[in-house]
């Protein structure tokens, strides 16, 4: 039952972009001449890989756009302007956003500026001591004052902080909080762990949803269920899929059971996620999972069940329900229906350009503007205090294909219905097609009406 409850994440590599979009010297295996074979260079990462303990496939995107005629990206333009122009347009002047765009990753990457690809260690670690002295602080006061009419305060606070924690962690399996790989395993570990996250397991898993976000088979997380899958599940555990509050505590599960139609764990080297010299890393991630298991025991042995489940469960659950709503919320929910892809339709580009930004208000800063997610979709690599920067930047080529969000008062209550309007609309795609749109189910929806 677990395995057909929604999931969460999962991520790319972090590069160091080259090329002239951004004017830095290109590596000699990307220069103008013949390409090393795909083998070689697969064998040639894997190497770096065990050697630095950071992601693989570190050309993913960059030879995303070198192969543009057969996996859309920059072939997109070339091959297909005009009908990029016809979607554009569309019959009696609609926008389709289903159809190739008019322009490629490297015209995107040209518009946003140099300096919001450097990433700064120190302003990265600012950052993290920021956090956990406010986590510190949050804690001591609570324990202080011990006051039932503070702990609500205080599990909303602390959830939100851990979920701040969590995006840090998330920048370093990108590769976005520095350019010293060891840093960022060791500062993703830390992070990660103290919020009972497999931080290797999750980055590999993540680094897949990045590289086939918008695939209805491939995505990793929040993907459509195919129609015949759909129809399948008994109703429990439709109830569990699409039912407030159970979606938005399924990330836990999600880590032990992988997401619908998937098998495999995060925690388990043997799973079908990793790759065979990725083995040492997840248990190395797995065994300080285990640490952090080992220390939260002896403080609930020392302090009691009572007040660790006050100080650190409860804003656990918060911080789980703040991750499946945000990452559900890049993904879904959108007034018109964004598109998913399958076969020779999808690219890396037009995949990308399916997710979402968000605004939360006062939250944007606190959480490390993950809401701002396009760009960073695109382009995982550039830290996330130059995203806003990149996003304005870009939003003259992205053009229609931007889905400008909504403004938020300070706190973003207005995503709660935006949740419950997707929950209740967006259950299935067509068995069939490779460009398939979000459905509903009619027998449902006009239950829960009548019973309204």
């Amino acid at each position: 039952m677990a395995q057909l409850v929604l999931s969460e994440c999962c991520g790319l590599t972090p590069l160091r972009l080259r090329g002239r979009a951004i004017a830095l010297p290109s590596p000699p295996q990307l220069a103008a001449g013949p390409r090393r074979p795909v083998a070689a260079a697969a064998a040639i990462h894997r190497d770096w890989a065990l050697r630095v303990s950071a992601p693989t496939r570190l050309t993913s995107v960059v030879e995303e756009e070198n192969r543009g005629p057969s996996h859309g990206g920059e072939g997109e333009e070339a091959a297909g302007s005009s009908s990029a122009a016809a979607g554009v347009g569309g019959e009696g002047g609609a926008f389709d956003p289903g159809a190739p765009p008019p322009f490629g990753l490297a015209e995107i990457r040209a518009a946003i500026p140099k300096h919001c690809w450097v990433k700064d260690t120190w302003r990265s670690m600012s950052y993290v001591l920021r956090d956990v002295v406010v986590v510190l602080g949050l804690a001591a006061a609570a324990a202080r004052v011990d006051s039932w009419l503070v702990w609500p305060l205080y599990w909303a606070a602390q959830g939100t902080m851990f979920w701040a924690l969590f995006v840090l962690g998330h920048d370093c399996g990108h590769g976005s909080f520095s350019n010293n790989a060891k840093l960022n395993s060791v500062v993703g570990h830390i992070l990660h762990s103290s919020i009972l996250v497999p931080y290797h397991g999750w980055r590999i898993s993540h680094r897949t949803h990045h590289q086939n976000h918008g695939h209805v088979e491939k995505d990793e997380s929040w993907h459509p269920l195919p129609e015949r899958l759909y129809n399948s599940l008994d109703n429990m555990t439709k109830k569990l899929r699409f039912t407030m509050p159970f979606p938005m505590l399924a990330f836990p599960l999600y880590l032990f059971a992988r997401s619908p139609g998937k098998t495999g764990s995060h925690f388990n080297p043997s799973s079908s996620l990793f790759q065979p010299n990725e083995k040492k890393d997840v248990l190395t991630s797995t065994a300080s999972w285990l640490a952090m298991v080992g220390i939260l025991a002896g403080l609930t042995f020392v302090m009691g069940p009572l007040k660790m489940l006050k100080l650190y469960a409860v804003p656990y659950m918060m911080f789980v329900m703040w991750l499946d709503f945000v990452t559900y919320l890049h993904h879904h929910g959108h007034e018109d229906k964004l598109p998913w892809y399958r076969g020779k339709e999808w690219s890396y580009l037009r995949g990308g350009l399916t997710t979402l930004d968000r605004d939360y208000g006062w939250i944007n800063n606190i959480h490390h503007d993950i809401g701002t997610h396009v760009i960073h979709h695109l382009f995982p690599q550039i830290p996330h205090y130059h995203l806003i920067e990149a996003t304005e930047a870009a939003k003259p080529v992205l053009g229609k294909y931007y889905k400008e969000p909504e403004k938020s008062a300070p706190l973003p209550f207005h995503l709660l219905g935006v949740l419950a309007k997707s929950l209740k609309s967006d259950r299935y795609v067509s068995d069939t097609g490779d460009v398939v749109y979000y459905q509903t189910d009619l027998k449902t929806s006009s239950s829960v009406q009548s019973s309204d």
